[in-house]
């Protein structure tokens, strides 16, 4: 996607990794009521349907915050694909095999397709190391959670009161268990890493 033009309503994702009030309403006000009227006529109600567009707009946040998302298609179609996604994986979660999928609502952009499949495998992906991430121990986790906060292993181990050697040899050694437990786990293999 590195060669792809920038679509002009990248200013969505920048307005909600901003955190802009006035953009976090329009996407509510523009977008919303489509994913409303999809989710209701495929099994689901008014209440479902804020809880995935809440979700997906945490979503693309994450995606624009950790991973500087770039969009080259428009919201909409994004926004309706990563919506319909969560939704059909809520549908097939809870054994709801009666779906109606109409076509018309559906798009067709390829860019859209191809973003809303790398964001689903990023949401994946995030879910995994978050998962494996619980099972380290209270020292790694205090040490990683702390890495991921402050740039420099110095304030690092400072913050910690711990040797700035024994912070990184302690990080390299946290670090391994974590890899062995995300490459380990049964939903590795599943994923495109």
């Amino acid at each position: 996607m590195s060669q792809k033009k920038i679509h002009d309503d990248q200013k969505y994702v920048d307005g909600l990794v901003a955190n802009n009030s006035f953009i976090i309403q329009a996407i509510y006000d523009k977008f919303a009521p489509k994913v409303v009227n999809y989710i209701k006529q495929n099994n689901g109600d008014e209440h479902s349907a804020q809880d995935i567009i809440q979700e997906t707009i945490i979503t693309i946040y994450n995606q624009g915050s950790q991973k500087k998302l770039q969009l080259t298609c428009p919201f909409d179609a994004y926004f309706f694909l990563l919506c319909k996604r969560k939704w059909l994986n809520h549908l097939k979660k809870n054994n709801k095999n009666q779906v109606t999928i109409n076509e018309e609502v559906l798009s067709k952009n390829d860019d859209a397709q191809e973003l809303s499949f790398e964001t689903s495998d990023f949401e994946n992906k995030q879910a995994l190391f978050n998962q494996m991430f619980q099972k380290l121990g209270t020292a790694c986790k205090e040490l990683l959670k702390a890495t991921f906060k402050t740039k420099s292993m110095e304030e690092v181990a400072k913050s910690l009161d711990i040797s700035y050697a024994y912070a990184r040899k302690k990080k390299s050694i946290c670090i391994g268990q974590l890899t062995k437990l995300v490459q380990e786990s049964s939903t590795f293999n599943q994923l495109n890493y």
